[in-house]
């Protein structure tokens, strides 16, 4: 296959999966937003929703203040951000473009019928209410594409490559959310256990579809150290860390296979994915969750580079 190839079907699932993930996100935040003060404490959820995407330094040069309009206008709809919704599907419709011989048919009808009616939403919605729908056809969009994907494409190097991307960017989105919930979302003064905890942290679980999840390993209330451990070293959860990459280091795998060779990219993936399997969450609680977490990101960060070096380029 050629490196162009991979590259789009990388950056076409990638992308994908970076708009569900801001949908969510806001989701929660708009749920956030609108609880009582009793409940939604005194923090702003919206300067959490910005951090959580990684986008504080782009947002800060367009906007004096993180409120409901300017967020939801800079993370979904503002073509300033390369990383808005809007643009997301934009750009996954020109790599999808490029590679379109190497789309099953029902893939392509996916994502040029999300662009198409992304268009219809125009500069936004006009209400709270359509606001909630439109996150949720975001995702129903997300979703859809990803279905047909699995259901439709042959398993080979344009499937792996595409998994690649998936995973790569899941990782990345869930570490994200974790380490903005310890250190942005939950005020110094607020007792672990309490009903801002639990309020935010439920919504937390729903952004990543794990509440019933939690509840089903755990029969227990919602807790901080539970929900962390769930995200982060539980296999069976589809957006937990260790699922991620034990699932790019399957692909890699597969596609090493294809080629005959292997390189820094396989041996970067397992690595991480064995120091995953070897923690406990106590450990990393010791050595302070914010300090795993932005590890784990900068190795996130390195596998993509190395990816980019071995297959992309």
């Amino acid at each position: 296959m050629l490196s162009r190839t991979a590259d789009n079907l990388y950056w076409l699932a990638r992308y994908v999966e970076r708009a569900e993930y801001l949908a969510r996100i806001l989701e929660v935040t708009q749920r956030l937003a609108t609880l009582p003060i009793a409940y939604g404490g005194e923090t702003n959820e919206w300067e959490s929703a910005v951090a959580t995407a990684g986008c504080t330094g782009a947002f800060s040069t367009q906007y004096s203040e993180a409120n409901e309009e300017t967020v939801t206008e800079f993370l979904c709809f503002s073509t300033a951000n390369p990383s808005s919704i809007r643009n997301c599907f934009e750009l996954a419709r020109t790599n999808a473009r490029a590679v379109r011989t190497a789309l099953t048919m029902e893939m392509w009808d996916a994502i040029n019928g999300t662009w198409l009616q992304l268009k219809r939403f125009g500069n936004g919605p006009t209400s709270r209410e359509e606001f909630m729908r439109f996150l949720r056809w975001v995702q129903e969009a997300s979703l859809r594409f990803d279905g047909r994907a699995y259901r439709t494409m042959l398993r080979n190097d344009a499937y792996w490559f595409s998994r690649l991307g998936l995973y790569q960017e899941r990782a990345d989105n869930t570490a994200r959310i974790l380490d903005v919930k310890f250190h942005l979302l939950l005020p110094t003064n607020e007792r672990i256990g309490g009903p801002l905890d639990y309020f935010q942290w439920a919504a937390i679980l729903r952004s990543v579809s794990a509440l019933t999840a939690y509840h089903w390993v755990y029969k227990e209330s919602v807790k901080p150290w539970l929900i962390a451990d769930l995200l982060i070293l539980k296999d069976e959860m589809p957006r937990s860390l260790a699922s991620c990459y034990g699932n790019l280091v399957q692909n890699l795998d597969y596609i090493a296979q294809a080629y005959g060779r292997q390189g820094p990219a396989q041996r970067q993936a397992r690595a991480i994915r064995t120091r995953l399997q070897n923690r406990r969450m106590e450990e990393i609680f010791q050595q302070g969750l914010h300090e795993f977490i932005g590890e784990f990101i900068s190795s996130n960060n390195r596998l993509d580079s190395a990816i980019t070096e071995q297959y992309l380029m």
